[in-house]
């Protein structure tokens, strides 16, 4: 069971990144916030949990324990699969996940796609009690000290980057195009994360 993995950044990407650790590099899914706390660094430390299936073998990485603590809860309801669970933990920060669910405010959870109410009223109904005891600090985990609001002046790049990451959480690439240059329309100068977070509560 793999605990954590700790070294370069060999490519990074809004939905996952490679993390090179003894020669292997490993190719780990990641949520938007750890997407942004790893723009500009050259290495990392990402917590992982491992997700074994008959047809494939996924890594699910987080800057924190508390993180990957509440992933695996959300995991843990009936009808929340780890892509879904990682779409909740992009379209909000871990801290305003656990807010939503100890609050019981189901409309801001059913936004997230695949996520009815009914899937959200189960979220809070088996998670409310739970979330408010995992410890969502930063721990010790190597690029977490930032809240990047780094910004790609060129349009298209944060275009194509935007769309392919939606693409990758599968949403269609014509839908994607089309929302995006939307945001971007009205929002030029959004970094790529938030053009993305935008881009989930519309699609």
């Amino acid at each position: 069971m793999i605990d954590y993995i700790k070294g370069q950044i060999a490519e990074l990407t809004p939905t996952y990144a490679v993390v090179e650790a003894s020669g292997v590099g490993y190719e780990v899914n990641i949520a938007l916030p750890v997407y942004t706390a790893l723009i500009e660094k050259k290495e990392t430390k990402l917590y992982v949990s491992e997700i074994i299936r008959e047809d494939a073998h996924l890594l699910f990485g987080f800057l924190t324990k508390g993180e990957r603590e509440l992933f695996l809860l959300l995991t843990s309801v009936s009808g929340i699969g780890a892509n879904t669970a990682r779409l909740i933990m992009s379209g909000y920060s871990a801290s305003e996940v656990r807010q939503i669910i100890a609050t019981g405010n189901v409309h801001a959870l059913s936004q997230v796609k695949g996520l009815g109410a009914k899937t959200a009223q189960r979220v809070i109904v088996d998670l409310k009690d739970k979330v408010l005891k995992v410890d969502l600090g930063q721990g010790e985990a190597v690029g977490a000290d930032e809240t990047s609001q780094t910004f790609i002046s060129v349009d298209n790049e944060t275009k194509q980057e935007a769309v392919s990451a939606l693409t990758m959480l599968g949403f269609s690439a014509a839908a994607s195009s089309k929302v995006v240059d939307k945001i971007l329309k009205e929002s030029p100068d959004m970094s790529v994360e938030k053009v993305i977070r935008e881009a989930l509560k519309m699609l």
